[in-house]
């Protein structure tokens, strides 16, 4: 036979070997399939879908003409927000205060999962656990309205400031107050709902490694510091990652129950900006455009990010 031929039989049968292998492979396992369309449909739906929403940003939009009868202006908008007194104030609120959440937020959970993993008795553990994590299923509406009778003229602190000499003050309405607030209701909330995956990646550790620990004489920190913190680095790394790639991306919600014209100085962030434009004012195309800006901002601090963790670390998200 000629080595022509012979040479595409062989790549058509393998073809049809392949063929035949996925067949049998889809065919197998036909459920998990068909569950994996259904997530991919969904995400291809309502994330995929709408992205083309975003051309609303180079478009001065009108609802009466739609999306494709708008007329098309470019950059207008971006350069309008780039020379805006919005945007230094908002960028600047924005980063820092997801800056100073990164600080003192991302830690937090890793600690208490530390702590609760040191925790032997079982009723205990268990008391704190839920303690902590109950906070994170209450309403966004609920935990404001909390925090704003807690914090009002005559709440709970400031009854507790006047007990030692202080004025009583609305502490929701001084602009220098409003991050620490919102940094730390923060952390309230989300740090026993965010310490269950280091807890669980704490249960993945060889317990024998503990065990020869404390042959050698370890007590408990050398054994958190050379076993235990060591051992959830991975998980660490990756979600610091995502952390990182969101540093533009402050919840806007608690902040628009809490704060007023007296505190935009430091709580304008670009999530209530954009809510104002697009919402109150119906500038949908600035406000698209800015939230655009935002998520490109976010996009290159994931993958600069990664790209250091990758390069310092063995963990990297690709």
């Amino acid at each position: 036979m000629n080595p022509e031929k012979k040479g595409a039989a062989l790549c058509r049968s393998s073809i049809l070997k392949s063929i035949h292998e996925v067949g049998r492979e889809l065919k197998k396992h036909r459920f998990v399939y068909f569950l994996s369309l259904l997530v991919a449909g969904y995400f291809f739906i309502f994330n995929y879908i709408p992205m083309y929403g975003v051309t609303i940003a180079f478009k001065n939009f009108s609802v009466k003409k739609g999306i494709l009868g708008s007329d098309w202006v470019g950059l207008k908008y971006f350069r309008e927000f780039f020379k805006s007194y919005y945007f230094t104030r908002t960028v600047t609120n924005t980063f820092l205060m997801s800056l100073y959440g990164l600080l003192w937020g991302f830690p937090a959970p890793i600690l208490l999962a530390l702590l609760l993993n040191e925790v032997k008795t079982n009723w205990f553990k268990r008391t704190i656990q839920t303690a902590t994590y109950l906070p994170y299923f209450v309403s966004t509406v609920v935990i404001a309205g909390i925090i704003r009778i807690f914090l009002a003229t005559n709440g709970v602190v400031n009854q507790f400031i006047q007990a030692f000499g202080g004025n009583a003050s609305n502490l929701l309405a001084i602009p220098e107050y409003f991050r620490t607030i919102i940094i730390s209701t923060n952390i309230w909330t989300s740090v026993g709902f965010g310490s269950i995956l280091y807890l669980a990646a704490l249960t993945a550790i060889d317990p024998g490694l503990y065990d020869a620990a404390s042959i050698d004489g370890a007590g408990r920190m050398r054994k958190i510091w050379h076993i235990s913190i060591p051992g959830i680095m991975n998980v660490v790394i990756i979600m610091l990652i995502f952390a990182c790639g969101s540093l533009l991306s402050v919840n806007g919600e608690k902040i628009l129950l809490l704060y007023n014209e007296s505190t935009y100085k430091t709580a304008d962030v670009i999530a209530t900006f954009t809510y104002r434009k697009g919402l109150v004012e119906n500038n949908f195309s600035y406000s698209t455009a800015v939230g655009l800006f935002n998520s490109l901002v976010n996009f290159i601090l994931l993958v600069v990010t990664n790209y250091i963790a990758g390069r310092s670390s063995e963990y990297s998200l690709w």
